[in-house]
Formats: structure tokens, C-alpha cells, sequence
């Protein structure tokens, strides 16, 4: 039986994760059982969808079929996600699942993913994110789930660890920043590290082999009163150096990152990113009066949302940000078709791909942008009518 215990910062149902995803499943025998384990997000009212949207991930990218369920037991691999550390440790003191997590570390066996809220319970006291960062409570501990103790770790872990989105506060350490996690790093029991996750990035532990590696586009930071050991992504080391290094015992426990991971590009990219690249093109396509290559800029936005729409976490508002920004580029499109007085010559290069648009629009229920990118067209002066052998347009 495979034994793997894999720790994300954030983007667990994101492309940045898929490769991470398809070696832990690669790991797993024929027929597998695969549960997700949806507790820290149950009490939200969305719940149902999350779930959703989560299973459509691990089946189209991952290839594997995951069963939701609030128990573990005889499960091959379990995954457990975004929402509160602490009202999943509540629920899962209260049913066995904290017993049945330790259990499968301490046997070494299995595959165990446990990503944001969840990764957050895994070291011996965890952070009340919600409490501290939305509700404004003292900056305290809870106990976690120890799941590290059965490794030799006697330390707590913080994903979402570069977080950046306060912009003009601090929020990275799990939306704490510095002030908070330095006063609760006081309150800790002498010689517990502190393993910070960056997001879209995991850290893999072989429980058979021990072999420890970081993937993704982050590192994993080992933090203690005094120093700080950053190992990027692509760095292999073992247990045995990760616990020299979280014991303070830095000679010769540092690795040497390897050459970088081989993997595809979109899990080099966040949603972020891929926005604001697709802006720029547009920009610039605009800027020297072409339609044709704006027009493409818009479309692989829409497939970029597309991509990220199995995303589960909640925070980032990445795909509503593309939404708008694809509603923006579409009225400018029409303007675009305007200022070319209304001429047919070129026209096609610049309609045919918006109907293409809107066509894809329609298919994934998107009806709304959809009817907008019509408009934008008849403004443009350009009309279209929908027939049973698909979308025409004519010059209004």
C-alpha cells in the first residue's frame, strides 16, 4: 500500500495542483476507495456546491472518482480542504476522524491530502484563522491534530504562507502577518518550528521512503526564534534533514534544491496572472487597432475561467474578477467594431471569433455575458441571429 502524506498551502482544486494530484493518485492500486472529506466547509450554505465542483476536479483532471463522506475509515485516499481549521477540528475531535487521520500516519500508509483549513490542523497547535483574522479575537493557539509528531516533528503549520492580498496589510502567515505570528510563535511549547506552505504549493512526504520534496510554485519555510530556512520549490531532501532543520540543527540539514519539476505550463500560471496577461494582450492589440488578435485575447480568458472554475477556494474572487474583466473587454470589442465605420472589410476576422465566444458563452449556461457580447456587437453595428444551424451576423 502506498503511504503518502501531502500538505498543500492553497489551490487544491486549482491547475497549479493537478500534478501533485495525479502522482498521488498514479500511487494508488486499481479500484481504489477515495473519500473527500468535506467538514471544514460543511457549515457553510453552499456546501453541496463546493463538494461539487471539487468531485467534477478530481474525476476530469485527476482521473479519480472521490465519494464524499464524513468518515475515513477503509479509505485508500482522503482529501480535505478550505473552509475553518477550527470548526473541523471540533467536528472531527467529536467523531473519530482526528483518531483515524493519526492513525493512518502512524501506520504510514494510504495517501492523506490535506490543503489549506485542513493542513492547518496538521501540527500540534493550530491557527483560528477565522476567529483571529474575520471575527478580531487575540491572537491564540488551538490544539491540532499532531499529525506531524508520528514523523518527528514537533511543529505547527501554516499554509497560505506568502499570501499578498491585503495589498496594504500584512496578511501572509494565514492572513495573520508578522506582528500577530511573532507574538503567537512566543506562546509556543519550547522547540516546536513553525512549517509555512506558500500557496499553490505542496509538501510531499514519502511515509515508506521518508523522501520529502517540495512542488509547486512556492517554498516551504522552516521557522524558528532566530532563523529562517526556505526550501524552494523542487528541493528533495528526507525526513531526517526536515527534522534537523526544524530542531534548529542546521549543519548539514539544508538540501540543495534539484532542477526544477517537469510540469505543464498552466500549473506554472495562477488565475491572477493569466488575467492580467490577458488584459495586457488585449491592451495592446487595441492599441494598434486589432481586432482580430483582441478578440483572441478574450477567448483564452474565457478559457482560463473555464480552467479555474473547479476552484474551491473561496477567498481569492479570482474567477468573479475574470467575469467582470471578460464583460469589460466585450463592450470594448463593440467599440472596437464601431470605430471601423461600420465597414465590412475585415469585419469577418473580427466577428467569426466573437461568435465563437458567445457560442461557448451559451454552452456553459453564461447566458448573461452571452446577451452582453450581442449587445456589443449591434452597437458595433453588426447584428446577429440565432438559427437552428448555429449563430449569422449581417451588417446592421
Amino acid at each position: 500500500m502506498p503511504g503518502l502524506l501531502v500538505l498543500m498551502g492553497s489551490g487544491e482544486t486549482s491547475p497549479t495542483m493537478v500534478e501533485v494530484h495525479r502522482a498521488a493518485a498514479r500511487t494508488l492500486r486499481a479500484g481504489a476507495r477515495a473519500v473527500l472529506l468535506d467538514t471544514p466547509y460543511a457549515f457553510q450554505e453552499n456546501c453541496a456546491d463546493i463538494s461539487a465542483r471539487a468531485r467534477r476536479y478530481f474525476a476530469r483532471s485527476v482521473g479519480l472518482e472521490v465519494e464524499v463522506s464524513p468518515a475515513i475509515t477503509g479509505a485508500d485516499w482522503v482529501f480535505s480542504g478550505p473552509g475553518s481549521p477550527t470548526y473541523a477540528l471540533d467536528r472531527w475531535a467529536g467523531s473519530g476522524v482526528a483518531g483515524d487521520l493519526r492513525a493512518r500516519v502512524r501506520a504510514r500508509s494510504s495517501v492523506t491530502v490535506l490543503a489549506s483549513a485542513a493542513a492547518c490542523t496538521a501540527g500540534l497547535a493550530t491557527v483560528p484563522v477565522y476567529e483571529i483574522y474575520k471575527v478580531g479575537a487575540e491572537p491564540h493557539w488551538r490544539e491540532g491534530l499532531d499529525l506531524l509528531e508520528p514523523l518527528g516533528l514537533r511543529a505547527v503549520l501554516i499554509p497560505h504562507f506568502d499570501n499578498a492580498e491585503g495589498g496594504t496589510h500584512d496578511t501572509r502567515f494565514c492572513y495573520l502577518g508578522e506582528r500577530r505570528l511573532s507574538r503567537m510563535e512566543r506562546e509556543l511549547p519550547p522547540g516546536t518550528a513553525v512549517l509555512g506552505i506558500d500557496e499553490h504549493t505542496a509538501l510531499v512526504i514519502d511515509l515508506h521512503s521518508e523522501e520529502v520534496r517540495v512542488a509547486g510554485r512556492g517554498g516551504l519555510t522552516v521557522r524558528l526564534p532566530g532563523s529562517v530556512t526556505v526550501l524552494p520549490a523542487g528541493t528533495r531532501t528526507d525526513l531526517a534533514g526536515l527534522r534537523r532543520l526544524a530542531e534548529g540543527k542546521t549543519a548539514g540539514a539544508a538540501p540543495a534544491p534539484a532542477a526544477a519539476e517537469p510540469r505543464a505550463v498552466p500549473a506554472e500560471v495562477t488565475l491572477e496572472e493569466s488575467i492580467r496577461s490577458c488584459e495586457e494582450a488585449f491592451n495592446a492589440a487595441a492599441a494598434r487597432h486589432d481586432p482580430v488578435v483582441a478578440a483572441g485575447a478574450v477567448l483564452d480568458l474565457e478559457a482560463e475561467m473555464v480552467k479555474w472554475a473547479a476552484d474551491t477556494e473561496e477567498d481569492s474572487g479570482g474567477v468573479e474578477q475574470a467575469r467582470e474583466l471578460v464583460r469589460l473587454l466585450i463592450a470594448r470589442l463593440g467599440e472596437l467594431a464601431a470605430a471601423s465605420g461600420r465597414r465590412s472589410e475585415g469585419l469577418t476576422a473580427l466577428v467569426e471569433p466573437l461568435l465563437e465566444l458567445r457560442a461557448s458563452l451559451r454552452e456553459s449556461g453564461r447566458y448573461d455575458v452571452a446577451d452582453a457580447l450581442r449587445a456589443a456587437l449591434v452597437r458595433g453595428g453588426v447584428a446577429v441571429e440565432d438559427t437552428p444551424e448555429g449563430s449569422r451576423w449581417s451588417l446592421a
